[in-house]
């Protein structure tokens, strides 16, 4: 972290620093963790920890007191926006009355790493370093250029003090109040053809008003630019009626008012409760939901009015009864199971080997596709039982490992002499995909989001890799429009690692292995929106290693590959599973 410029300041603002800092200064926790002689080494994630939730400690800011300097009034009114429990009320009184009538910081969230003190008289200016902006609904909308970062503020004379005139709509706090006392969590919504819900990350305070903040946030819908992407079976114009209250048996009641009224038919009450559902059971207290609209009941035919957070897996985002075993390729045939027990396929790839590189497995793990001739062709066959082994790409130049979604349809990447050509087959039918950036690119490695609303690609550069991530947007009969403009994700700021592989982690962010030296490589993670990771945060150091197999379903293990096997890297460090020798191309379906 970097240290705060030192500036002098009069004896009344040290004074006044001198109660922040005891006020605003909570319990400092360090855990020492020794290293293990042999393994992998687990550094701490740089997410932010909902495990002691209650652990955030309560702030109770000074008032402005009076004869304060310009100088001294911002800073009372930076520090009073740190109150805790959230309360923005004692920030206000540092604004004119005009000013205080007009601020609304629920509009964003800039967080820092730190800050100079102000600086200035009239107009005072606060530089920040580090800072990074949320916009009203919690979403990352990425970090602060510099001149951004340079917070003015204009202070005026009302009833003999003074005060701010001008505040940004914004609360403004430092990342380790806002870690304490938020986490990232996910607002639900729907593909375009109502068959899968589509994960939208978000912050959230964890208080109070955690399952009033994320019904509010489901309200509100996806957001600007999610034309396409996803939708909402929440009729458009209602609110919350007050809050969402939790019941001692863990039912919340969802009260929304405002000129509309509730789905009529069966099938859209249904993906109405299972956004609601999925969006949150993120609370550990839900373990159900109750719903009205205007005092209306919503309930399904012959439901009770209750709707279980456990309800809706017909639309899950990673895939309606999705298979949880590895596959991969031992000696050219196509095998499936655990670490300890993979074994051929009764399939045709299982029995006869066709000269196979690299596999993709569908979702239900019906159909395998894999990469054939020296990555020229493709061929798809069943996993199991009798059928036929179907050239169905041929004419390649390079192809990429596929990739499936959760409509069966398959993504391919083909790197000829003039760049990555993307496409999507669709049973017999292949249609070509510009993605911007990475059509035309030195493409190493590609994801697809199983609800197929992301693409995640890593590009070579001269220096350095580039990990991007797009949004796709379909039509309403799931045919591919458009692929968005790419965001640039960064899984560690500081490292100019080649980047080795990447495999999903959770529906909302992606592992990254990348080569440190030839006998070290890590293995962290990142959101697809580009904000540092939260619960997932990861961050291992193993030695040699050359791939992963990771999922993005709660509780299955992300592994590594190395010389001496798979090695977990979910739990502690442990020492690699030894793998049959000719194991490889190991994954996870999708």
């Amino acid at each position: 972290m970097n240290r705060p410029v030192n500036r002098p300041v009069t004896s009344r603002a040290r004074a006044l620093l001198a109660v922040l800092a005891l006020l605003l200064v909570g319990p400092l926790a360090i855990a020492c963790v020794g290293l293990p002689d042999e393994g992998p080494v687990v550094e701490a994630g740089t997410g932010s920890s909902t495990s002691d939730e209650g652990a955030a400690p309560a702030i109770d800011p000074p008032a402005p007191q009076p004869g304060m300097s310009a100088a001294e009034v911002v800073e009372g009114f930076l520090a009073a926006m740190q109150a805790s429990p959230i309360d923005t009320a004692t920030a206000s009184e540092y604004l004119t009355r005009e000013a205080a009538a007009a601020w609304n910081p629920q509009q964003a969230t800039i967080t820092y790493d730190d800050r100079q003190l102000p600086q200035g008289s009239t107009r005072v200016v606060v530089a920040l370093t580090g800072a990074a902006e949320l916009d009203a609904r919690g979403a990352w909308q990425g970090r602060l250029s510099a001149a951004r970062s340079q917070l003015a503020f204009t202070v005026r004379v009302e009833d003999g003090d003074l005060r701010i005139s001008d505040p940004p709509d914004a609360l403004v706090v430092p990342d380790s109040w806002f870690d304490q006392r938020f986490r990232q969590v996910s607002l639900y919504f729907v593909d375009p053809l109502a068959e899968i819900l589509v994960p939208e990350p978000v912050y959230a305070p964890v208080d109070d008003t955690f399952a009033s903040s994320l019904v509010e946030g489901l309200v509100e819908g996806p957001g600007r630019g999610a034309s396409g992407v996803s939708s909402t079976f929440l009729p458009p114009g209602l609110e919350v009626d007050l809050s969402v209250p939790v019941s001692e048996d863990g039912v919340a009641q969802v009260s929304l008012t405002g000129p509309a009224t509730p789905p009529t038919s069966e099938r859209e009450t249904e993906l109405l409760l299972a956004q609601l559902a999925w969006t949150l059971r993120q609370d550990p207290r839900i373990e159900a939901v109750q719903l009205s609209v205007n005092g209306q009941p919503v309930r399904l035919p012959g439901g009770d009015g209750r709707f279980s957070v456990t309800e809706g897996a017909l639309y899950s985002p990673v895939g309606f009864q999705s298979s949880s075993l590895l596959y991969g390729l031992r000696d050219g045939l196509l095998v499936s199971g655990g670490p300890d027990t993979l074994a051929p396929v009764d399939g045709p790839l299982g029995s006869r080997a066709v000269g196979v590189s690299s596999v993709a497995v569908n979702l239900t793990a019906t159909t395998v596709a894999g990469v054939v001739d020296g990555g020229t062709s493709l061929v798809t066959a069943p996993v199991r039982g009798s059928g036929k082994v179907v050239r169905v790409v041929p004419g390649a130049t390079d192809l990429l490992a596929p990739a499936w979604d959760h409509s069966d349809r398959l993504w391919l990447v083909d790197r000829g002499a003039d760049g990555a050509e993307v496409s999507v087959l669709v049973g017999e039918r292949r249609r070509s995909v510009t993605v911007p950036g990475v059509s035309g690119s030195d493409v190493r490695r590609f994801l697809v989001s199983r609800d197929a609303s992301r693409v995640v690609a890593v590009v070579r550069g001269p220096q350095r890799d580039r990990l991007l991530v797009s949004r796709v947007r379909y039509d309403d009969r799931g045919q591919v429009l458009r692929v968005t403009r790419p965001v640039q994700l960064r899984p560690d700021e500081g490292s100019r690692g080649r980047i080795v592989d990447v495999a999903w982690r959770s529906p909302t962010s992606v592992a990254v292995m990348q080569r440190l030296g030839p006998e070290t490589t890590r293995v962290g993670a990142v959101g697809v929106d580009g904000s540092p990771p939260g619960p997932e945060g990861l961050s291992v150091t193993l030695g040699r290693a050359s791939g992963l197999a990771g999922s993005p379903v709660t509780g299955e293990v992300l592994y590594a590959l190395t010389p001496d096997g798979l090695v977990d890297l979910t739990g502690l460090p442990t020492a690699a599973r030894p793998l049959a020798d000719g194991v490889g191309s190991l994954a996870y379906v999708g």
